[in-house]
């Protein structure tokens, strides 16, 4: 064969791999932009009961994430393992991994979710008003028992997923904001003959979403013709302890991970609060328009994990640097328009959440469009640790990963924020600038262990690739 039908062969691996990422990935992009207008919808008509209320459930929802994230990153080691099993053709394990996975998620949720109905304590410990701990726990002692359908349901979108199946992730999601927006209007308001709860409604409402969104998805698993023979809760009580330790030992550094993540832009709130209330609120401005952004590799990274999870079980060392690489590649690229936009159009972001006509909004405009000009390299470097993860994640790498996170994040990152934000003129964009900073060194050691793959035994042996 010669050099110019190598290269053209080559090339089309490369674009058949982006065309069917993009394929898997969109719905599950959707899916997770579609959770942005879920958590809109809680904050808009919490706002319309009082600011107390508002102040109370974003505060409680927001404590409750740093909890709920460590078990969506334990839950979703069922992806990889799930993929690599259905690339080898191994259905048996993709039942185990099934079964496991909703033993874990329900494990982890009992082990929870008492800690969360601990929210006025909390707010205690935190300095808050306790008039806000008190509404707090009116919210909490319902919407904490999210858990359980909420991660069981991060396991069937692993599964759905692993068979390029993800459609019916965004439907159901689409279906969460409906049942949620006509909870909440129904329970925290009294309207639809419903009694008036404010916050506990609200509550109820969050769970009810959960459940909805995980029976819809169950039941379409368990009636499709093309699963029915995994059986998926035949003989559900059944131990499987190889696999059930295999989930946790993969998918706990995972919860660490995005735990150290999202735990350092929880503490750069706060230091961002000491700077003072203008600078805080330019900040959940400028966080809110990077959020939004980071939901499509953010969904794209799900598809990532899957297909180099796919590619590692069939045993092909060259698909999955392909897939890999595809993904990296379409995620930075992507963050690299955002970080474009953003850079060169700041105040047309910033002034859809704040009006610069009014004198009194004009010194957080002014502090939001600096520090979103950051956020372009914050997005950059976020893009690129984020498909990086996911592929280490596709071959189960995962405890390095968590390591890296935690030196970028918390040993480089953090120190770097707040030097200088507190030591310098630099302020709010110093933290932000540690931020980014954090995020890159993660960004360099993820896609250096990624690229030295083989080197580091990330692959199996030849021999046993074939």
């Amino acid at each position: 064969m010669s050099d110019a039908t190598n290269v053209q062969a080559g090339r089309a691996d490369w674009l058949r791999e982006a065309k069917t990422t993009l394929i898997l990935a969109w719905p599950l992009i959707a899916a997770q932009l579609a959770q942005i207008g879920l958590g809109t919808t809680d904050v808009i008509m919490m706002s319309w009961l009082s600011a107390d209320h508002l102040a109370a459930g974003g505060l409680a929802t927001s404590i409750m994430f740093l909890f709920l994230i460590f078990g969506i990153g334990v839950a979703t080691a069922v992806s990889p393992l799930m993929a690599q099993a259905v690339g080898r053709e191994d259905y048996r394990s993709v039942r185990r991994t099934v079964r496991q996975g909703f033993w874990v998620s329900l494990m982890f949720a009992t082990i929870l979710v008492p800690f969360i109905l601990q929210i006025e304590w909390i707010f205690e410990v935190l300095g808050q008003d306790p008039k806000l701990g008190a509404l707090a726990k009116g919210y909490m002692q319902f919407a904490a028992f999210q858990f359980y359908p909420f991660l069981l349901f991060t396991v069937l979108r692993g599964f759905l997923s692993a068979h390029g199946d993800t459609r019916i992730v965004l439907y159901a999601t689409l279906i969460g904001i409906v049942v949620n927006a006509f909870g909440n209007y129904g329970l925290m308001f009294g309207n639809f003959g419903l009694p008036r709860l404010e916050l506990a409604g609200a509550g109820i409402s969050t769970i009810v979403v959960h459940t909805v969104t995980f029976l819809f998805g169950l039941g379409y698993v368990l009636t499709r013709q093309k699963y029915r023979h995994y059986a998926l809760l035949l003989r559900f009580w059944r131990p499987d302890w190889p696999r059930f330790f295999e989930i946790i030992r993969v998918g706990t550094p995972i919860g660490f991970m995005l735990t150290a993540e999202v735990g350092l832009f929880s503490v750069a709130a706060i230091m961002m609060g000491w700077l003072g209330t203008q600078a805080l609120a330019a900040h959940l401005i400028a966080i809110q328009l990077a959020s939004i952004s980071f939901m499509v590799p953010l969904g794209l990274s799900q598809a990532t994990t899957i297909r180099v999870g796919l590619q590692y079980g069939r045993g092909s060392n060259f698909g999955v640097g392909v897939a890999g690489w595809t993904s990296i590649a379409i995620g930075t690229g992507f963050m690299a328009i955002t970080c474009a936009l953003f850079v060169v159009f700041p105040n047309v972001f910033v002034s859809l959440f704040i009006d610069p006509t009014q004198p009194e909004n004009l010194a957080v405009f002014g502090l939001a469009v600096s520090y979103l000009a950051v956020a372009g390299l914050f997005q950059l470097v976020d893009g690129a640790q984020a498909m990086a993860a996911a592929s280490l994640r596709g071959l189960s790498d995962t405890k390095v990963p968590m390591y890296a996170a935690i030196f970028g994040y918390w040993l480089m990152g953090l120190p770097i924020g707040y030097y200088l934000g507190f030591h310098t003129e630099l302020r709010g964009v110093g933290v932000w600038l540690g931020l980014a900073g954090g995020l890159a060194i993660v960004a360099v050691i993820l896609n250096w262990r990624f690229a030295l793959r083989e080197r580091f035994g990330l692959l199996k042996p030849q021999a046993e690739m074939q």
